[in-house]
């Protein structure tokens, strides 16, 4: 048996074998997927846990349902049961004021924020700068948590994070010094040193070489987190950047759009898995087009069509505008109004106008 399904079922609330049709091989399997709680098999579907454990869809759909009981998910609940639920989702700082109040305080875990702009917007920054923020103590708009960043068009640069790191206020970089036990103050060089390779020692970072690869990367992301989950710096933040690149030169044409578009919603599912088990924000960027039946206003249209629309929770558009500033536009949120902010795009990170 290996050492990881060992340590689930030496908890004795999430011993898989307890389920109908769960011996110890079947088990193994399921942990193996990333499956180590009833939660995460709970929220599976019998297709997918057919798959991974070798089993026929009707067992799959037993197991399914006696985790839903054991779990406790899958009924009704009242709108303060919502509510009290609600108060538990984090919100991470986009590192401009303006911005977070465009977002109601910030970019929120358990959900799937967009991020859409043309080349040189700025969208890649804005990932960048989540992956420092999410490891600020809370009182300074952090979450405390680790970041996995899954890179489809080779846009990770270690040397930003450290330009952003610099580039926090001292207040907020004590403070974190303080949080982690580290000596030394914002002025001290070795100090700074230290604390950069600490924070991008807290960012999983992985290259997407194509589509499949990426969905791969994604389930990979799911054990990732459910490994740190009660580490000292559990995962708060799933970056993809970007998450239709590989989809939209690999599935060209009329011929291919509905695989891509079923593809791209098991993606945006698996992604959004991962936001609601481990409580944690998931950004995702998006390419975009021109519209050319567009006589009046932006033309500029996201991809992804209706799939990716109805996903995402928030979507904000990005453009460019004089010099290094950049409009912050909310397209869509279930409960804010739209708006628009002006962030700068600097050396230091992204700072208000």
């Amino acid at each position: 048996m290996c050492g990881r399904a060992q340590a689930v079922r030496t908890m004795p609330e999430d011993d898989l074998e307890t389920l109908p049709g769960v011996g110890p091989a079947t088990a193994d399997k399921l942990v193996d997927a990333g499956f180590e709680s009833y939660q995460a098999i709970a929220v599976a579907s019998p297709g997918e846990l057919s798959n991974t454990a070798d089993i026929g869809e009707s067992t799959a759909a037993d197991i399914i349902n006696a985790a839903r009981d054991a779990a406790d998910v899958g009924g009704f609940e009242t709108g303060a049961a919502v509510l009290e639920r609600r108060e538990r989702i984090g919100k991470l700082t986009w590192g401009v004021p303006e911005v977070d109040e465009l977002l109601g305080g910030g970019v929120e875990t358990q959900s799937i924020t967009e991020v859409y702009g043309e080349f040189g917007a700025g969208k890649s920054q804005v990932t960048h700068q989540l992956c420092v923020t999410v490891q600020l103590p809370k009182e300074h708009g952090g979450l405390r948590g680790g970041a996995i960043f899954i890179d489809s068009e080779d846009t990770f640069r270690p040397e930003r994070i450290d330009d952003m790191v610099r580039g926090l206020d001292d207040e907020a970089i004590q403070a974190t010094m303080d949080d982690r036990e580290m000596e030394g103050s914002p002025g001290d060089e070795e100090a700074m040193t230290a604390l950069v390779d600490a924070f991008l020692d807290n960012i999983h970072v992985a290259k997407a070489f194509n589509a499949n690869h990426q969905m791969l990367l994604a389930e990979k992301a799911k054990e990732l987190a459910s490994e740190h989950e009660d580490s000292e710096w559990p995962v708060r933040l799933l970056s993809v950047d970007s998450l239709t690149a590989h989809f939209r030169a690999e599935y060209i044409g009329r011929g291919e759009l509905a695989e891509r578009q079923q593809k791209l919603n098991k993606h945006l599912h698996d992604l959004d898995k991962v936001g609601n088990l481990y409580n944690a924000a998931v950004l995702v960027t998006n390419q975009v087009a021109s519209n050319p039946d567009s006589y009046f206003g932006d033309p500029t249209q996201p991809i992804g069509g209706n799939i990716l629309g109805h996903k995402s929770t928030f979507r904000m558009y990005l453009r460019k505008s004089k010099g290094d500033k950049r409009i912050v536009r909310l397209v869509d949120a279930p409960n804010l109004p739209d708006g628009e902010a002006v962030m700068r795009v600097q050396d230091a990170g992204l700072k208000p106008e």
